[in-house]
């Protein structure tokens, strides 16, 4: 005798499968915020995430959330309270930026597909609030990214494996604000530098190095 009941339960657990086809992760890139929750549509997500801090893929259906941003802890009185829409099929980076009290949510799309190229792929996003638009170098002065502002995402760029040392210098300049020493860079990867933190200020600015596996 077949199972109906328990077929239809298979046959539903597979069209969830199947729905939840989007992937959501969450980085705290707000320098002067405490650790923070984050609920979508009301439903608790991302628990205690300090900054610098990157959550877990979170796998969820397409669709446009709420998305609210507390300290942890709290429940009232939101630091952030806004909507995104997470595309079928998509990848994203939901990233908290800006400086207390003025934050917002910038989403960040991620590559859905492996890297297969042999090289590292790397690009770079300017989460940084208060630095102005800046160059990034290799120190034989060979630019990678020219002229990054503010929220801008520059492309990825594809090199051979390796070992590189980047450097960040306010754009058109030779002043480096920031080193990052020793990258270690795979082949078949790829990768988002994030410029965090602030100028002349504390925390330091720095740059955070993120695998995008698939």
């Amino acid at each position: 005798m077949y199972n109906y009941p328990y077929t239809n339960m298979l046959a539903q657990c597979y069209m969830m499968q199947q729905q939840m086809n989007s992937k959501i992760r969450v980085l705290h890139a707000v320098p002067n915020a405490p650790a923070v929750d984050v609920y979508a549509n009301d439903n608790l997500i991302v628990k205690n995430l300090a900054y610098k801090e990157m959550s877990p893929y979170l796998p969820v259906p397409a669709g446009n959330y709420n998305i609210k941003v507390y300290p942890t802890g709290e429940t009232t009185n939101p630091v952030v309270d806004s909507s995104v829409y997470v595309p079928e099929n998509s990848i994203y980076t939901i990233t908290a930026i800006g400086q207390l009290p003025d934050i917002s949510l910038y989403p960040i799309q991620e590559p859905t597909s492996a890297n297969k190229t042999g090289m590292s792929c790397v690009r770079f996003i300017h989460l940084s609030p208060d630095a102005p638009p800046v160059d990034i170098t290799l120190p034989d002065g060979t630019i990678v990214f020219s002229n990054v502002p503010f929220k801008s995402i520059a492309n990825y760029t594809c090199v051979p494996s390796g070992t590189y040392t980047f450097r960040v210098n306010p754009a058109g300049t030779d002043n480096v604000v920031l080193t990052v020493p020793n990258v270690r860079l795979n082949p078949n990867t790829f990768y988002t530098v994030y410029a965090v933190g602030l100028v002349g200020d504390k925390p330091d600015l720095e740059a955070l190095l993120v695998t995008e596996p698939r």
